[in-house]
């Protein structure tokens, strides 16, 4: 990328501009558009991102103005919108209608190629009635995308299942079949279609996690307190937060106490109490209390600035799947080419050559993949999973590590009252019951974990005549004239340290209730445990599954209560750069990842992994957005079950293309003889094509993940 200084070594009035980008599908897309708008004069620097679609470039605006880019990307074969233009998510009831409707049309346009256009003669009497060079052009018109990929392949010495298929309908215009030419070209184009509209979405995500960044901040500046752009706070200025407001930059509380919501951050419902001395984050809430933070970082250089850049660079360094297609093509297609070179130099005969090309590089092989991937995609959506391309089906077959989210993903995310200890001979309903009723007008999480877990015993909670919220340290109130304190630690007196150190051995968060000065009860509050999490870990150990570790931004202790019954290692007190740090590492030993979460701060490592799945039901959009494949139920089941449907519907993949490729060798042994004349091995390719759509259709019969390994 050239740098400012390299360009335009006397301007001093760059600006940055963002620019939106549609139409790129890979990589190599986005190469061409950023070489592109590099070469533009004005333009000083330019990235490119393929999960933004944006660019984002530093101009001379004088010099390179909107209209010029814009015209620059249309030329390129891309397009910027207008401004007004928006993309709209697409629902996921429309998904899966539209999964079910391209599979039907898909087999629905088998079925008509076979019987009406080749069995009944259709393309025979269309190939005697429109002339060659008509028919040609429109061969390669429509086909000139597929074309043009392949010529890209051909370059970087890359051999696709498209080669193949190339390769065959230049074999058939060879032999004026131009009409079996169109329909191989037809069957690619479908391949394709398929998906561009099965593909991730991370650019919702993106776009979601921007409007989370906080805009405005409050700082005090001369004595006075004043709102400016977030970008404008300088390191060790002082910013004001009061109750209920976003935090808007990294740094430390100097004065104040506050009940802090860290989701976004750490991923865990329980909110940190944060009092002079502790560090907070940007894109957090305070709930109760108002704090005073010395500025440490603001903007892209805060945690929650590094985690949506992560996100943003997380597809582009994700290792791309080879296609098992690909990878099949790649054996096959050298045989093909040895066999029908030895056709023509033993038999002298062009027709022949041909023939073995047109029958070897039938339209079944450009089917037998993404018939079974589309009907591996409406079988799931139709059970609550959204897979959001059949790359991730092939990834899902191959993985060998699972790492999983804690909270709102192995847990229900809701803190619920585990256990009631008491002290000084005050029995534990009592104990109980006090601290329901001062927790009554409290919006506090863990005050309705108390709530619900007192009116799950049936006991009948008493009005408090006084209430106050201290922030960080808890409640007070009159119940029966009686003082009743109920919250952290600091409610107790210092003689109270060896009570509070016995107790702090007990795995989870602790809510102590003080009567009239005195602790009677210590109340442990946990996440809970998904029922079937522990049945679902075990078919995922059953289907293969080497590695399964549970990573999250919560205390080793918490971590160990609930990684430790499941048999599985943990990973505690993470941030979302070091989730994707532990993706990466697994990566670069060569291991196939899947990382499950629901959180913001898991989106990063959900797009970085091989296959990122999201709890969509009860997760953050942007998790969801981030992902590849989406559980819109609150079952854990469903994630052996994916397991399950990707490895089935490869072993189907892998059927179809092996029985095609003992079919089509038998028919090379007939076309290299001479026996079978081209337009004869044109027809023979619709036999398979029945075999592929009725073994494709066995995937829609799948519904439960026992029968499914099986």
């Amino acid at each position: 990328m050239r740098t400012p200084s390299e360009l335009h070594p006397k301007t001093s009035h760059l600006q940055t501009l963002e620019l939106p980008v549609r139409g790129m599908d890979c990589a190599e897309c986005a190469r061409h558009v950023e070489n592109a708008l590099a070469k533009t004069p004005g333009v000083a620097s330019v990235q490119v991102f393929l999960s933004s679609e944006k660019a984002i470039l530093q101009v001379d605006p004088s010099v390179a103005s909107i209209d010029r880019l814009r015209t620059t990307v249309a030329e390129a074969g891309y397009h910027v919108p207008e401004a007004t233009e928006e993309t709209a998510t697409k629902a996921h009831t429309g998904y899966t209608r539209k999964v079910w409707t391209v599979l039907a049309l898909v087999f629905g346009a088998v079925l008509f190629v076979v019987v009406i256009g080749e069995w009944l003669g259709l393309f025979e009497q269309i190939t005697a009635r429109v002339p060659f060079a008509i028919g040609a052009a429109l061969v390669v018109l429509s086909g000139w995308p597929v074309f043009a990929n392949v010529a890209r392949a051909a370059r970087r010495r890359q051999i696709t299942s498209h080669t193949l298929m190339t390769l065959g309908v230049i074999a058939a215009l060879a032999v004026g079949e131009w009409a079996t030419a169109a329909v191989v070209v037809f069957f690619m184009r479908v391949g394709d279609y398929v998906e561009r509209f099965t593909a991730e979405g991370a650019r919702t995500a993106l776009r979601d996690l921007t409007a989370l960044t906080p805009k405005q901040a409050r700082v005090v500046r001369d004595g006075v307190e004043q709102e400016i752009p977030v970008e404008a706070v300088r390191p060790g200025e002082i910013v004001v937060v009061r109750p209920g407001e976003q935090i808007p930059v990294d740094g430390v509380v100097v004065e104040g106490h506050a009940t802090v919501d860290q989701a976004t951050i750490t991923g865990e419902p329980l909110p940190v109490e944060a009092e002079p001395g502790s560090r907070v984050f940007a894109a957090t809430i305070a709930r109760l209390g108002s704090l005073r933070i010395r500025t440490e970082r603001v903007g892209a250089d805060t945690t929650f600035g590094r985690v949506v850049r992560l996100v943003q660079e997380a597809e582009s360094n994700r290792a791309e799947v080879q296609r098992f297609a690909d990878r099949f093509s790649s054996y096959y297609l050298p045989i093909v080419v040895a066999i029908a070179a030895l056709t023509f130099l033993i038999r002298r005969d062009p027709l022949a050559m041909a023939a073995v090309l047109v029958v070897a590089c039938s339209c079944s092989i450009a089917l037998a993949t993404p018939v079974a991937m589309l009907a591996a995609i409406g079988r799931a959506a139709r059970e609550g999973v959204l897979i959001k391309g059949g790359k991730y089906i092939e990834a899902l077959a191959r993985a060998n590590v699972l790492l999983l989210d804690k909270t709102g993903t192995l847990t229900l995310g809701r803190p619920q009252i585990e256990r009631v200890i008491p002290f000084n001979g005050v029995e534990p309903t009592e104990a109980l019951r006090l601290a329901a009723s001062a927790e009554r007008d409290s919006e506090h999480p863990l005050a309705e974990a108390v709530r619900a877990h007192a009116a799950r015993q049936g006991i009948r909670l008493s009005e408090p005549t006084r209430f106050e919220a201290i922030p960080g340290k808890g409640v007070i109130a009159e119940v029966e004239g009686h003082c009743v304190a109920v919250g952290s630690h600091r409610l107790l007196a210092a003689q109270d340290a060896a009570l509070v150190a016995s107790v702090k051995e007990t795995q989870g968060s602790v809510l102590w209730v003080v009567c009239d000065g005195k602790p009677i009860a210590a109340l442990v509050a946990t996440d809970t445990l998904r029922p079937e999490t522990p049945l679902a870990i075990q078919r995922l150990r059953e289907l293969g599954v080497e590695q399964i570790e549970l990573l999250t931004g919560d205390n080793p202790g918490a971590a160990a209560a609930l990684a430790e019954p499941l048999g599985i290692p943990y990973r505690a007190n993470l941030l979302p750069e070091d989730k994707i740090a532990v993706v990466r590492d697994y990566q670069r030993q060569g291991k196939v990842v899947v990382m499950v979460g629901d959180g913001v701060n898991d989106a990063p490592a959900l797009a970085q992994a091989d296959v990122g799945v999201a709890m969509g039901a009860a997760g953050a959009d942007i998790a969801l957005e981030a992902a590849h494949v989406a559980l819109m139920r609150e079952d854990w089941m469903l994630v052996p079950t994916i397991f399950a449907i990707a490895r089935r519907t490869m072993r189907v993949v892998k059927m179809n293309l092996l029985l095609t490729a003992v079919y089509n060798v038998v028919g090379l042994a007939l076309a290299a003889a001479g026996l079978l004349p081209p337009i004869l091995a044109a027809a023979a390719q619709s036999i398979p094509d029945l075999f592929i759509l009725g073994n494709s259709a066995r995937l829609l019969k799948m519904t439960d993940a026992r029968r499914l390994n099986s």
